[in-house]
């Protein structure tokens, strides 16, 4: 096959689906296709989708329609969907559009290679299992490129939780972790090519057990790597947040005082109609004990408004919450039912009422997250820089605390990690001077 081919990938959602599309673009690099930043040149266009949020798959298909002048312009290009809503959907993106040779599920994506090549050969191509084999294992080794100093590393897939309002049971399967030594391993050849921080990702990522002493083994041994400066992890359920992460938190110096730790809601009431399997108290204990741990630890949160039949002293009760926490950042959406989940068959709250809900905790969320940013001022961070800002010498990285730092200076390159005094505060970052 031509090296000169070209690959389009479109990621949408969660940071998974960034680690995973970069899986599919080296396993296609061995196919003889290197990526490219635009569809008009492709040829091969791959959209790896997201079924978390509201009318996904809609979306996907107002997406796929915009190829059709260029399938038409160039008949051999090839477009296939991957991720959720492949799973999801499965043949039925087919049906109503024809114009896609290829569908793989989250799961499958290691055999994109013999998709491709059915597709080449005129056939259409439909992968959707759950196949017994790990998809690790088959994948080729990762490239030995330079890397940015951030970089993503799945550990665990799946999840058993069975949350009322959520697919990912459905479309990503049973709650599956990775080997602690082939996690490792990956780690290692990433710290090689430059990277200095890993987030670990998973679906309930601090319910992994692929190391006899779970999530937080597996950070103590990551935190032995030489080179490897940072180690943050997401996403989180209260329910497996064990007492040796906790005190991870405040023994393993390479583990950032930040976590995303999702509540979605705080009533009990409404917390047991999702099948959270945990009340608000429980949540309220588990901070006290992580902060006493970290006093600096930032906190982040998912929160749903309007999900079937939340009153408004359900909604009062979230935002108290909220109050009590103090959250850095937080993500909120307005419920919007997944066909095949429990929520879905309820009686809905009017979309008015969860308009204004999201509205209202929007604003509290933004209050006390520009106050967070606020507090930052005056104080010293230490900031892993990643690219350059939009003036001239300036550049841009993260903190401890996942803010982003801007400082202007002469000599800085992404990779280096940096001491920074904080002297000001806007919308979305901050800025600083070296130290």
């Amino acid at each position: 096959m031509s090296a000169t081919k070209k690959l389009f990938i479109k990621t949408y959602g969660c940071q998974m689906n960034v680690y995973d599309s970069e899986r599919m673009a080296e396993a296609m690099g061995g196919q003889g296709y290197v990526t490219t930043d635009s569809p008009d040149d492709a040829d091969m266009i791959l959209l790896n989708t997201c079924h978390i949020r509201e009318k996904a798959a809609e979306k996907v298909y107002s997406e796929l329609g915009r190829y059709k002048g260029l399938k038409a312009e160039k008949p051999d290009l090839k477009i296939g969907v991957a991720g959720c809503v492949a799973q999801a959907e499965g043949a039925e993106i087919m049906r109503r559009q024809p114009l896609v040779d290829l569908v793989v599920g989250p799961q499958s994506y290691h055999r994109l290679p013999e998709l491709e090549a059915r597709a080449r050969a005129g056939e259409k191509a439909l992968d959707t299992d759950f196949p017994a084999e790990d998809k690790f294992d088959h994948l080729a080794a990762r490239p030995k490129a330079k890397r940015g100093p951030s970089a993503f590393l799945t550990v665990q897939e799946g999840c058993d939780k069975f949350c009322a309002f959520c697919v990912v049971p459905y479309t990503r399967g049973a709650e599956v972790s990775r080997p602690a030594d082939r996690i490792l391993a990956e780690a290692r050849d990433l710290v090689e090519r430059g990277v200095r921080e890993i987030t670990l990702l998973g679906q309930n990522v601090n319910a992994y057990h692929g190391h006899e002493r779970g999530l937080a083994g597996l950070i103590r041994d990551l935190a032995g790597i030489d080179g490897l400066a940072r180690i943050r992890f997401t996403t989180s359920h209260p329910n497996d947040m064990d007492d040796d992460l906790i005190a991870a938190h405040g023994d393993c110096d390479k583990l950032m005082p930040y976590l995303h730790l999702p509540v979605q809601s705080g009533s009990d009431r409404i917390l047991k109609r999702m099948n959270r399997q945990h009340t608000r108290d429980q949540y309220f204990a588990i901070i006290d004990r992580l902060r006493a741990v970290r006093p600096d630890l930032h906190l982040s949160g998912d929160f749903i408004v309007g999900f079937p039949e939340e009153t408004e002293t359900d909604f009062a009760d979230t935002m108290e919450l909220i109050e009590r926490v103090g959250y850095g950042s937080a993500f909120s959406f307005k419920y919007s039912t997944r066909p095949g989940t429990p929520a879905a068959e309820r009686d809905q709250v009017p979309e008015d009422i969860k308009d204004d809900r999201l509205q209202r905790l929007q604003a509290l969320i933004t209050r006390q997250q520009r106050a967070v940013q606020d507090a930052m001022v005056g104080r010293e961070v230490a900031v892993l820089f990643e690219k350059p800002g939009r003036m001239a010498g300036q550049m841009v990285g993260k903190s401890e605390h996942l803010h982003a730092v801007h400082v202007t200076a002469e000599g800085l390159a992404p990779g280096d990690l940096r001491r920074v005094r904080i002297v000001g505060s806007g919308p979305n970052s901050l800025s600083g001077v070296l130290i």
